[in-house]
């Protein structure tokens, strides 16, 4: 037995009083206003007496069942439904009643088993307003034994029913059943009606449930062998009073602290999994922008090859056809035949030749880019809409009905739902795919016929950059050798032309392959950093997130560890 001023039942107060204080520190961290309002309570309960709370429907005869436990009437008793307040019935020296708002009353009274336990009288579970169900739910949590009191002659009214399973899933609070107004059964029946609610709370998942019939009427009339009452007392005096309620009333308390610790600790599983799911999600958005990449700068890489071996197929045979028109003999031919036919003088092959030159270089290389461009822009379009499915499809595991971090379910899903619509918009506007580092703003190109779609006007700035690259090049590598063509003459040096004709296409075809391979892969390069400009927001919450939850995890397993080994030292004390 521990006397309520034992030392060591005072320590452990004390220890628990600062494990508690340290639980409400973390609801206020967490954000959580209920459950840092029941911790608080709960903490404030610790050094009051052992509590019982009776609930059960309207006219069970809770009230009268505490006046006969009491010995006393303290609970109004009326035929009316007495649903306006709830009682907490504390130990006091004299009869008092201190009204602590309009629907919760303290009455003090000088009964003597007061001084090791407390009672609240509740309204009855099918008439609770909101206000009663607050105040009442929130004496749940400290309360250390519910009583259920039920009508003998139907103790299966549902609401009461209902309020244990609330106790029981949420809480997982001790309870006993008592049947009020046994005196109104036949012996027979009753025994029918103790087994049946003995059946149900097995069903309801209370195991081994401890189930009394009283009368509180026979009671209070001093037949207290009749009453029932005895046998109640009895387990009261075995189980709770007589010096145990002090340590029993702190175990209790560890037990509901542990419970709301784990209530915490599946929270923050479900967030744990969510940030998991969340890293996962951009990890797979980044692997997946630079997959996309590597496959777009390869189609890049085989427009530019297919644009160099037309280049070089064409410039090559022109070449061939220049070196075999520069001989002394051909151009002397040409010369001559120039007298009879202008068109066969060495001027006029030239024009031809500069003008086959330029008509099979742009004929050839616009179906080449046409078919590169056609491929390269698929690839980039499928950039952007692999990454609106993985935005859409994003896995969502913590929701906004979680107990514990329903507020941070619901800031995460306000960032999903603008990266969502930002994404959306992102995909429709045209300025977001055109590019003035890449394509100068002079550039002769019309995104407004894109009619509004950023999709759609890919392939157009592709075409553009690709297109303008190509023949401005092009363009400038015919002017140079029109300039080189101009001066052949009969006597002019033949390998000194052909030097300078080789020359001048080497040089144009570095610089093509360079402009053609480096605009492009920078466009594709600056639409992947658009792209992941719309996580900014996710990035930071993401960032936040994964700071919070290793401090909160870092704390609370602190917390469960100490209560842990609280729980084993208590029930030491309890042998």
């Amino acid at each position: 037995m521990i006397d309520l001023l034992d030392d060591n039942l005072r320590n452990l107060r004390v220890q628990l009083d600062e494990i508690i204080k340290d639980l409400h520190g973390m609801t206020v961290d967490i954000g959580n206003e209920p459950l840092a309002a029941t911790v608080s309570d709960l903490r404030t309960r610790i050094k009051e007496p052992f509590m019982f709370v009776v609930v059960g429907e309207v006219k069970a005869g809770k009230s009268s069942f505490v006046n006969a436990l009491l010995g006393t009437n303290v609970c109004k008793v009326a035929p009316d439904p007495c649903t306006d307040t709830i009682q907490q019935i504390l130990y006091g020296e004299e009869v008092e009643i201190v009204g602590v708002n309009p629907h919760l009353k303290k009455i003090y009274t000088p009964a003597e088993i007061l001084k090791e336990i407390a009672i609240v009288d509740t309204p009855g579970t099918n008439t609770i307003s909101s206000h009663h169900q607050e105040i009442t739910e929130g004496f749940i949590p400290a309360s250390d034994l519910i009583v259920f009191v039920f009508e003998a002659k139907n103790p299966y009214r549902q609401s009461a029913w209902d309020f244990l399973d609330f106790i029981r899933d949420e809480w997982r609070k001790k309870v006993i059943f008592v049947l009020q107004q046994k005196d109104l059964m036949e012996p027979d029946d009753l025994i029918i009606n103790e087994k049946g609610v003995f059946d149900y709370a097995q069903k309801k998942g209370v195991n081994k449930a401890k189930v009394f019939s009283v009368s509180a009427k026979m009671e209070l009339n001093n037949d207290f062998e009749n009453s029932g009452y005895k046998s109640l007392r009895s387990y009261i005096g075995d189980n709770i009073t007589g010096g145990k309620a002090p340590i029993l009333k702190l175990d209790n308390n560890i037990a509901t602290s542990i419970n709301i610790s784990d209530r915490i600790n599946d929270g923050l599983r479900k967030r744990e999994e969510q940030l998991i799911s969340d890293r996962n999600f951009r990890r797979d958005v980044d692997e997946t922008l630079d997959k996309q990449e590597d496959k777009s700068n390869y189609q890049v890489g085989v427009l530019t090859e297919n644009i160099l071996s037309t280049y070089d197929k064409v410039t090559r045979e022109i070449g061939e056809e220049l070196n075999e028109g520069l001989s002394f003999a051909n151009l002397f031919k040409k010369a001559f035949s120039s007298i009879f036919n202008k068109k066969s003088s060495p001027k006029g092959w030239i024009e031809e030749l500069k003008y086959r030159l330029e008509h099979e270089l742009k004929d050839q290389l616009t179906d080449k880019l046409n078919a590169g461009v056609n491929d390269l822009t698929d690839s980039v379009s499928q950039m952007v809409s692999l990454i609106d499915l993985k935005i859409k499809n994003n896995k969502t595991v913590l929701r906004g009905s979680d107990e514990i971090f329903s507020h941070i379910a619901n800031k995460r899903n306000s960032v999903m739902d603008d990266l969502r619509d930002t994404f959306n918009r992102f995909m429709k506007r045209t300025e977001n795919f055109e590019d003035k580092e890449v394509l100068p703003a002079d550039e002769n190109f019309s995104p407004n016929i894109a009619t509004g779609s950023g999709l759609a006007v890919i392939g157009m700035v592709i075409a553009a950059v690709a297109h303008g690259s190509v023949f401005d090049i092009t363009g400038g590598i015919l002017t140079t050798i029109g300039v080189l063509f101009a001066g052949i003459t009969v006597g002019v040096g033949r390998k000194k032309v052909l030097g300078s004709y080789y020359t001048e296409i080497e040089n144009g075809r570095h610089k093509l392959e360079s402009e053609v391979n480096d605009k492009l892969k920078l466009y594709v390069k600056n639409v992947k950093d658009k792209i992941l400009g719309n996580f900014n927001e996710f990035d930071l919450m993401l960032g936040h997130e994964e700071e919070q939850t290793r401090k909160i995890s870092v704390a609370h397993h602190k917390i469960a560890q100490r209560l842990k080994e609280m729980k084993g030292v208590v029930e030491k004390e309890l042998v």
